[in-house]
């Protein structure tokens, strides 16, 4: 040993051989080397990595291994032999690669990457007198895990161990043989009843680095996840505690949804490669194994905790959306009789992005429908008040007095029900700021709502508009840009760009905003805020014959928008802002 290198620590060391190696080797050679190697790559080297623990060194048929927590070595001990038995349930026990395992807490000396010492030699003589598929701990290893693990151990007494002089007390851990393990198994889990409206459990990631800064680093993502998933209110989120019970174990998804009651299930990885480190999600329906969203994200590790914030903030991004997309399709395809308040509020979703008079009256009717199922149900009440202010900007019933007081008492009532509710306090936001023109409430109540949540897109909507509406252009880009980060394949992007492309004309940048709003309008040709910045944006550059096309194409789409009602329908808080819109609108030929 070299004196330079050595030093010494306490630590915890597992060994592991396979029972009965020579035999299995001189039965057939090849399949045992095979299932040995698959055995590591499957279930012991991962189980490992998830524990934090460290493979010093490999025999033909052993390991050996460290670990800074006993707690964490006899997990590890268990998983291994629980996902060994459960690999083995079919394979006839004469052909079986059983390990035997031991666990011991000691002294060790370091050399280099080896370690040696009476720490390692206890646990190889552990190991020596466990059972095939058990494990065998030492009493200091006992002591330390006592009340922590939901395992019980039985007593073996003082052993005499092959070159320990003094005897050691140990204690045994029988494991299930393969054929309980694969009846356990196989054996269905009661399934708890799925709550009244989107369920998720986000699993532990995978550390495949091998690295322990990165296991550290991937349990952090995932509460961050958690709890910022927990800040959408019509989201049913399974706490932390629970879904790190599956930590380091081989899950079936299917299996994981019948246990923890959830219709969706989210897992990663984490993988460290050089100086960066690449984080990969998917997000799995939990009863048919279907996934519904797949994501990488790559970043340096220059900072890992802003790195871990900025793949939070992209990942729940892009999970939310997706899930009311998909509870959208799924109660579009329930039986309308047996339909709750929760599958009124997405049907009622769905027909309002589809934007046309008849689909708006329907999704009014279903968040209606809602109300009077659940009538605390805030975010209903904020939709409803979403329906009337669309009617009155796109012109279904502009400067309808009745129409604009029947959304107000849907946005009061949104905020009197949902002061811890972000959607219902940012669709409130919306008609202040729009159909009420009060922009002073709407500013209010667009930061209330990003303080409830600030990961929803639909709040950062909110709050990008209402700087508009004042005045805030510069603000105003900004929030644009973080609203589109948010939700990057946003069927509904295009009120991003038109917005983006809104204030960067009222910031006298026209050419910029031409080619914003003319975004918005390949998505979709006839949305009536694209047309009308379109034609001021067309006006201001002087391109007269455009300026009358969109008139026109806005004319098909509003026939009876006059000057007029626009000069008491125009939201801008600032009167030059106000003006050029209507000079706009004027120079382009919109009748008075």
């Amino acid at each position: 040993m070299s004196g330079e290198r050595m030093e010494r620590r306490l630590a915890a060391v597992l060994a592991a051989d396979v029972a009965g190696y020579s035999r299995l080797m001189g039965r057939d050679e090849e399949r045992t080397l095979a299932d040995l190697k698959t055995a590591r790559q499957t279930m012991i080297d991962p189980t490992v990595a998830a524990h934090r623990g460290r493979i010093v060194k490999t025999t033909g048929d052993g390991l050996l291994i460290e670990f800074a927590s006993a707690v964490d070595a006899v997990r590890c001990a268990i998983e291994v032999q629980r996902g060994m038995a459960r690999q083995n349930a079919d394979i006839p026990q004469e052909t079986r690669v059983e390990f035997r395992i031991g666990v011991h807490v000691g002294d060790i000396i370091i050399d280099d990457d080896d370690i040696f010492g009476d720490g390692v030699n206890i646990a190889a003589r552990l190991e020596s007198i466990a059972k095939p598929g058990g494990v065998c701990i030492s009493d200091d290893a006992q002591r330390q895990v006592r009340g922590k693990l939901d395992i019980v151990f039985e007593d073996i007494g003082e052993q005499t161990l092959k070159n320990i002089v003094v005897p050691m007390r140990a204690w045994r851990l029988g494991m299930p043989d393969g054929a309980a393990a694969a009846a356990e198994e196989r054996a269905p889990s009661p399934m708890l009843a799925l709550p009244d409206k989107p369920s998720i459990a986000v699993l532990p990631f995978q550390n495949m680095s091998g690295d322990a800064e990165q296991e550290y680093f991937a349990d952090g993502i995932v509460e961050d996840i958690i709890t910022a998933l927990s800040r959408f209110k019509s989201l049913f989120v399974i706490a932390r505690n629970s879904s790190f019970t599956y930590k380091g174990k081989p899950v079936d998804i299917k299996q994981v949804g019948r246990e923890l009651g959830v219709r969706y299930v989210l897992e990663g990885s984490v993988r460290k490669v050089g100086g960066r480190v690449r984080i990969t999600g998917q997000l799995i329906e939990a009863a048919t194994g279907a996934h519904l969203w797949a994501e990488k994200f790559d970043g340096a590790l220059d900072d890992i905790f802003e790195l871990q914030d900025q793949v939070t903030k992209k990942l729940v991004g892009a999970i939310a959306p997706k899930l009311q997309q998909a509870e959208i399709e799924r109660s579009a395809r329930k039986p309308t009789q047996s339909l709750d308040a929760c599958n009124y509020y997405y049907r009622g979703i769905s027909r309002l992005q589809l934007m046309s008079p008849d689909s708006n009256v329907e999704a009014l009717q279903h968040f209606k429908q809602a109300i009077d199922l659940d009538p605390s149900f805030a975010a209903a009440y904020g939709l409803a008040s979403e329906c009337y202010r669309l009617r009155h900007s796109i012109g279904w019933a502009r400067n309808d007095t009745e129409q604009l007081a029947l959304g107000k008492q849907f946005a009061l009532l949104a905020v009197e029900f949902g002061q811890d509710d972000a959607v219902a306090l940012a669709c409130a936001a919306q008609f202040f700021g729009f159909a009420a023109r009060d922009a002073q409430t709407a500013d209010t109540l667009a930061n209330q709502a990003l303080s409830v949540n600030p990961n929803l897109f639909r709040a950062w909507q909110a709050r990008c508009w209402t700087s508009i509406y004042l005045g805030k252009h510069e603000k105003a880009l900004a929030e644009v840009s973080h609203t589109m980060r948010l939700n990057p394949i946003d069927p509904e992007i295009h009120q991003a760009e038109t917005a983006m492309g809104i204030a960067l004309l009222f910031l006298h940048r026209p050419v910029e905003a031409l080619e914003w709003i003319s975004k918005a309008l390949t998505r979709r040709p006839s949305f009536p805020s694209a047309l009308r910045f379109a034609t001021v944006a067309c006006s201001v550059l002087n391109r007269t014959d455009e300026a009358y096309s969109m008139v026109k194409r806005l004319q098909n789409v509003d026939p009876d928008l006059r000057i007029s009602q626009l000069k008491s329908w125009v939201p801008f808080q600032r009167s030059e802002d106000a003006e050029m819109f209507i000079e706009g609108m004027r120079k382009a030929g919109m009748l008075e």
